[in-house]
Formats: structure tokens, C-alpha cells, sequence
């Protein structure tokens, strides 16, 4: 798949199913080509294939963009341009669901108007998860979006009897896990691997916790 697909290529893996026609008109390669491109992604569990059509759900664009950057074959600002906050937090919440989170999508508040992208919930502890689709971005950005998560993680523990909730920022732009205020940014790319130490990593994350919650063994808690 490296060798054949361009950042082009991921505008042709459309949600809803695509046939090699289809992707060949999008993208611009052959339709043999377009074929082989849309076995291989299939074969790295990227997409499915029912018939001569090809079902790609939200994470898989950036899946393959992941997949682009570990090989080199493309820049991290050529991959940026091709994504958005959907194929984030699709993303995100796959990999919380298959390390046995409940999940919840676009969790929302009124009055006034609080929205959560990705919550996931495993042993008594929320984890409030921020996609950000940023390229690159200054401190004073970073420190903003984390004060403004900090806020959402409290609206979420005040509207939730007994939560205890720690948020946490996802972003494309970076390489390994760094914290501020000790809110984890971590790389979507690296996201798997810190949701399977999530817990281990509680002494070191900012928590919040209602009046009726108990704070986890080890947290750093408000």
C-alpha cells in the first residue's frame, strides 16, 4: 500500500462503501490500481469489502494516514490537510472500545452549551477526550485548550453523581505523550498504547471528582 497510495488516495475512502470505479474517479489512479490500493488497506484491517464494494468507517482515514507517516511516504501537514475532527474522534473511540471502555460520542450539556468529544469509562474512571486537528500550534494554544478541557471535565463530574474524570487532549502533531498542567497531549498514534497504561498513569493526570466520588488509588486529583 505505501508504494501505490498517495495523501490523494485517502479522499477516495468514503464512508458508506466505494467501488474500485469510484476511488479510481476520486483519486485519479487506475481502476486496477485503485483495486490493489483498496485490497492492501483491506489487508492491514483497514476497510472491509462486501462484493466489488469496499465500507470504511470513521478512523480508518486516519488509520491509513498513521500508516502513511510511519512509512514515510507522506508529511504530516499533507496528512493534516486530508483530516478532520470526525476521523479523530472515530478513531479515538474504536481503540477505547476494544480495551473494554464504554464509550460515548459528542456528549453534550446546556445551558450553558458544553460538548465532549469522546468520553470512555473503565473501572470507575472517565477518561474526557479532546480531539484536536492541529498541524502545528504554540504554547499559548496548548495551554488554553487544556484550561478550556479542565472546565468540560468539571461540567461533565458536576452533571455526573460519583464521577471521577480526568481529561486528556488526542492531537495529530506530535510525537510522543508530553503533560501540561498534568493534562497528558498525547499523539493519536500513540493512543493505543496509552490507553492500555491509562490507569498506570493516574498519578500523574490531573482528576476531578464529585462530591460523592472516591478519587482512584495514586491520583493527582481536584
Amino acid at each position: 500500500m505505501a508504494s501505490m497510495m498517495t495523501v490523494r488516495g485517502l479522499r477516495g475512502m468514503i464512508q458508506g462503501g466505494v467501488s474500485p470505479k469510484d476511488y479510481s474517479a476520486v483519486t485519479g489512479v487506475g481502476i486496477q490500481d485503485a483495486r490493489k490500493i483498496l485490497d492492501r488497506l483491506e489487508q492491514s484491517r483497514i476497510g472491509r469489502s462486501v462484493g466489488d464494494t469496499y465500507h470504511f468507517e470513521q478512523g480508518d482515514r486516519l488509520r491509513a494516514a498513521i500508516m502513511m507517516l510511519e512509512n514515510g511516504t507522506a508529511s504530516l501537514d499533507e496528512v493534516a490537510g486530508e483530516m478532520d475532527w470526525r476521523d479523530f474522534e472515530g478513531l479515538a473511540g474504536e481503540i477505547l472500545a476494544s480495551r473494554n471502555f464504554a464509550v460515548m460520542k459528542n456528549l453534550r450539556f446546556k445551558k450553558p452549551a458544553v460538548e465532549i468529544d469522546v468520553v470512555g469509562i473503565r473501572m470507575g474512571v472517565a477518561m474526557l477526550v479532546d480531539c484536536k486537528h492541529w498541524r502545528r500550534t504554540a504554547p499559548s494554544a496548548v495551554s488554553d485548550a487544556v484550561s478550556k478541557q479542565i472546565e468540560r471535565t468539571r461540567r461533565y463530574v458536576a452533571e455526573t453523581p460519583g464521577a471521577v474524570a480526568a481529561p486528556v487532549i488526542v492531537t495529530l502533531h506530535q510525537h510522543e505523550t508530553e503533560f501540561v498542567g498534568n493534562v497528558p497531549i498525547v499523539p493519536i498514534a500513540g493512543f493505543s498504547s496509552f490507553v492500555d497504561e491509562f490507569h498506570g498513569h493516574l498519578d500523574r493526570m490531573r482528576t476531578i471528582m464529585g462530591g460523592d466520588g472516591a478519587p482512584p488509588a495514586g491520583a493527582a486529583h481536584t
